[in-house]
């Protein structure tokens, strides 16, 4: 029998032990006499493996070495074996990992197989969390797979986005911006012909290719930081195992120590006749390689109000079916303010309406289809034809189908996201998520990236630093932008109570609007503040051009606790729709009209 007496304390025993398994790729725990190592090691020696072998029952100092291990891993028997700096098991550990393993595979690049990170998408929150991760030293593998719409679009890397979402609305609301840039400029001197005309196909394929240089660029990242890219649809098999297939129908088996899901959203659908064989959704408009024409837009998300605005500005015949109301979740004042000036400049709506049917009358790029609605308050029926239906009603965790009820991992029963805790860690203690496939959290991609970086720090890093959700700025890119930090004033008031509260607001007409004669009080802008701690802001909402350039700024003083004293202590950049926010002084509880008489 080995000595058992022992010198050395805990504390320098764990500083051993980590050293050991930070300088050795492959590092097997093991007793001479245990059948289950002689097992482990001699797998390894078959597949022509190194391995750094510390046999405890042959140290004076093994037995307390053993409790240490037990300690940071929580497995009290041996084999106990390390990859690459990974906890990856015991014996039936190990040799189920190997069991789904090719010998091409093995030899084209050792331990490839054991990757630190694996994630289902290839969406901005899990593309910058494994680069963090494989700046830190990780190997990580990514796999990303876009199921194609029922349309057949499809993309590549940087998730929806930079290829369905963000760049492409952002950019195709730039084009509405300069549209109406051109009618302001006759009234500035600009004389040209009267005829203007906007060609989709050019702005779509500029559009596409600059989203295909971002897709390459993603590309060319991943390649630098040593990470493998599959482009594969995952499931998860069972604990710390999952199965990839190809477009082509090729199956490879992974297993990994740690999992990060970053799978995002999807669009919903309707559910009726003809939705999925007719319509289109956000995820096919930016690359739809004709103009849709007289366009009905089905919902009143902010991705229903995004499209129909920058569709309108750019010349279509735009209705939005609306079934209750205007962008849920955000401030309601605000909300209404959008729906009003996007109908007072040329946006129809059809308010308490659902669809029935849709159905083909004919076919084209685009064709004609007819839409049977019912009224929601009442039993009227009607039929409208449009060109093209775009179906905007939210947005599906792409949760099923990934073998999450394998694993056992705890999920949303009324909406499929899955449940975290502070730290983005599900119930399962090896999988986390982070972006839009999470409960509870702002469905946002810099919200994301942030998220997975601090979580790659604290995964690797030993970092401690947690993302925080609080006073998140956001910006809708209607017409008239609305951007927004911190609470709505529903929910200001239900936090603290209508009499401790004290909204500010004014509108302002900004200064470039003024001599091509733009709408005068179109612009709003108003800041909720606790009247119990210091009048501290607490909400900021502005309605305007710039609203997210504005809103930026502000939502950076609201995390250091910016008070109304301390905003009306800022002196104003003049002339700029900002410096409205500096010299707010009608309370909503006064009853002063705030209506804009004057100019600047």
């Amino acid at each position: 029998m080995a000595p058992t007496g022992s010198s050395a304390a805990p504390e320098e025993l764990k500083l051993r032990i980590q050293r050991l398994i930070d300088s050795n790729p492959v590092l097997v725990f093991s007793k001479s006499f245990c059948p289950f190592c002689k097992k482990v090691k001699e797998l390894f020696s078959a597949m022509d493996i190194d391995i750094h072998v510390v046999e405890l029952d042959l140290l004076e100092e093994g037995s307390n070495m053993q409790n240490v291990l037990q300690e940071m891993t929580g497995q009290k028997t041996v084999p106990s074996v390390f990859v690459n700096k990974a906890h990856l098991g015991g014996c039936d550990k190990t040799v189920q990992v190997m069991r789904f393993l090719t010998l091409s595979e093995m030899l084209r690049d050792r331990l490839l197989y054991f990757f630190s990170l694996l994630r289902g998408g290839g969406g901005g929150g899990g593309f910058y969390c494994l680069q963090e991760a494989a700046n830190l030293g990780r190997k990580v593998l990514v796999l990303d797979y876009v199921v194609p719409t029922p349309m057949g679009a499809t993309w590549g890397l940087g998730g929806t986005c930079v290829n369905v979402g963000c760049i492409p609305k952002k950019l195709m609301h730039q084009a509405a911006i300069l549209g109406q840039g051109l009618s302001d400029s006759r009234k500035f001197g600009w004389e040209f012909g009267e005829k203007v005309h906007h060609n989709w196909g050019k702005m779509k394929e500029a559009i596409q290719n600059y989203i295909g240089s971002l897709n390459w660029g993603y590309r060319v990242a991943l390649r630098d930081k040593k990470v493998t890219y599959t482009n594969s649809y995952a499931e998860f098999l069972e604990a710390h195992k999952i199965k990839a297939t190809n477009k082509r129908g090729k199956v490879t088996f992974h297993s990994a120590e740690k999992f990060i899901i970053a799978t995002g959203e999807r669009p919903r659908y309707l559910n009726i006749p003809g939705d999925k064989e007719y319509c289109i959704t956000s995820d096919d408009l930016f690359s739809l390689s004709y103009c849709p024409k007289k366009t009905l837009v089905v919902g009143a998300s902010y991705v229903a109000l995004e499209c129909a605005g920058f569709l309108c500005s750019l010349g279509l015949d735009v209705t939005v079916m609306v079934r209750s109301i205007f962008l849920r979740g955000f401030d309601q004042e605000m909300a209404g303010k959008v729906g009003a000036y996007m109908e007072s400049h040329g946006v129809k709506f059809l308010k308490k309406y659902v669809p029935t049917k849709i159905e083909q009358l004919e076919a084209g790029t685009p064709g004609r289809l007819k839409v049977t609605a019912r009224a929601t308050t009442s039993t009227e029926v009607i039929d409208a034809e449009y060109n093209t239906v775009l179906i905007a009603v939210g947005r599906d965790a792409c949760t099923k189908y990934i073998g999450l009820e394998k694993i056992g991992i705890h999920l949303n029963e009324k909406n499929g996201k899955i449940l975290v805790d502070n730290e983005e860690r599900s119930n399962v203690p090896y999988v986390f998520a982070i972006g839009d496939v999470i409960d509870g959290k702002p469905e946002l991609t810099p919200v994301a990236i942030h998220a997975g970086k601090l979580l790659a720090r604290r995964l690797y890093a030993g970092s401690t630093m947690k993302c925080d959700y609080v006073n998140i700025c956001t910006t809708v890119f209607t017409p008239l932008e609305y951007g927004c930090c911190g609470l709505s004033e529903e929910n200001a008031i239900a936090l603290y109570g209508e009499e401790h509260i004290e909204v500010y607001h004014s509108m302002f007409w900004p200064l470039e609007w003024t001599v091509p004669g733009r709408t005068k009080n179109g612009c709003y802008g108003k800041v909720i503040c606790a009247k119990l701690d210091h009048s501290r802001v607490v909400g900021f909402h502005v309605l305007g051009p710039n609203a997210g350039e504005i809103t930026q700024g502000f939502g950076a003083a609201m995390k250091c606790g910016m008070t109304k004293d301390q905003l009306n202590s800022v002196i104003g950049i003049h002339p700029t729709c900002a410096e409205v926010f500096t010299t707010m002084e009608t309370t909503k509880r006064s009853g002063v009209d705030i209506s804009k008489k004057g100019g600047c």
